[in-house]
């Protein structure tokens, strides 16, 4: 069933609009016969639609999430059995009580006088058991489309939570360690230059206020995120070394379009981490930029072959969890490629993001 039309056409409209196609077949059918039917067949007709109805919703809503969803079938197949078998029962009292044979054969008797009708009445209602069997039928198939649909909004809810859940792992990448020693750093700088501690302190409380507060809408802006891997790119740079030359260029001209949060952080963290040295020369070049509706991120960092082990350990959670994110995030609207170059000495990573 399509989840829009549910979403158009209430479940209950549905169910009454398929019933009065029902009615509509059993006053129908019978019409057509060109037979005067008497009261005890309308009577009986009602009943039959009762216990179609009856039959339909104990199927709906017992048998079929008791059993058949439970793959239990045989138990299945016996309560619709016995399901049939009552409403045969309970049809065939209901015409005796009514006197229902004798009217109906007078009704026949009378057709053939007037018009040579040959038909006869069957004394069993075939024409009940098929329609149940067909109730029943449509009804399984009815409740398997619905619990496919609840089965879906619970992964959904479930897919969210783990967004959810990845997302705070993401935040808490933004270790205690880095806090304590932007601090530490920014103590130093106060004895050295005032003004730029202050300025080191205002970007830190920028990027606390983003991660805790701006980050739960569940989209940012573009500027935005640009804006917080400015200020994490400066306070890193507080405790390098001039041998290290970190390049961040944002698209120029900047269209802002709404994002998933803190996407870029993990490759620029794990550039920071294992990209550069005190001791020897080292570069981090991270260019953003946009075509049309796709972002464009690329992120290039040195690559020291003494800190392959600790790479391979970190990009294993880091990028991991944010390609995971990406997976739930933009299903086949993104493409995210890392790269190991050991004759230029560069580790790099592309992603490419479609927005709209």
């Amino acid at each position: 069933m399509d989840t829009r039309a549910a979403r158009k056409y209430p479940p209950l409209f549905l169910h009454l609009l398929g019933w009065s196609f029902l009615a509509l077949f059993l006053m129908w059918q019978p019409l057509s016969w060109q037979i005067q039917f008497p009261a005890s067949f309308w009577i009986k007709q009602a009943v039959l639609f009762s216990l179609l109805i009856t039959i339909f919703y104990l199927n709906y809503y017992f048998w079929f999430p008791k059993f058949l969803a439970k793959n239990k079938y045989s138990r299945f197949i016996l309560f619709n059995i016995v399901s049939v078998v009552m409403l045969a029962v309970i049809t065939e009292q209901v015409k005796i009580a009514i006197n229902h044979g004798e009217q109906m054969d007078r009704a026949f008797k009378l057709a053939r006088e007037v018009n040579g009708d040959k038909k006869r009445h069957d004394r069993l209602d075939y024409f009940a058991l098929l329609t149940a069997l067909m109730i029943i039928g449509l009804s399984t198939s009815v409740a398997a489309v619905r619990t496919a649909q609840l089965d879906k909004q619970y992964r959904q809810n479930l897919e969210k939570e783990k967004i959810n859940s990845e997302l705070s792992f993401l935040k808490a990448q933004i270790n205690p360690h880095f806090f304590f020693n932007t601090l530490n750093n920014i103590y130093a700088l106060t004895v050295i230059d005032v003004e730029a501690a202050r300025e080191a302190l205002h970007k830190l409380s920028r990027m606390m206020r983003y991660v805790l507060y701006e980050t739960q809408h569940g989209t940012v802006l573009l500027s935005q995120e640009i804006a917080f891997a400015q200020d994490y790119i400066q306070l890193m740079q507080l405790r390098l070394t001039d041998k290290v030359t970190v390049h961040l260029n944002p698209p120029n001209p900047l269209h802002d379009v709404s994002i998933a949060p803190m996407l870029f952080l993990p490759f620029i963290e794990n550039a920071f981490k294992h990209g550069v040295s005190a001791v020897q020369p080292s570069r981090i070049d991270i260019q953003i930029r946009q075509e049309g509706h796709k972002i464009f991120v690329e992120v290039k960092n040195t690559l020291f072959t003494d800190k392959r082990a600790i790479l391979d350990e970190s990009n294993g959670i880091g990028l991991a969890n944010t390609q995971r994110r990406l997976d739930l995030l933009y299903p086949g609207k993104y493409q995210l490629e890392v790269t190991e170059n050991k004759e230029e000495k560069e580790f790099e990573v592309h992603l490419e993001l479609e927005t709209a």
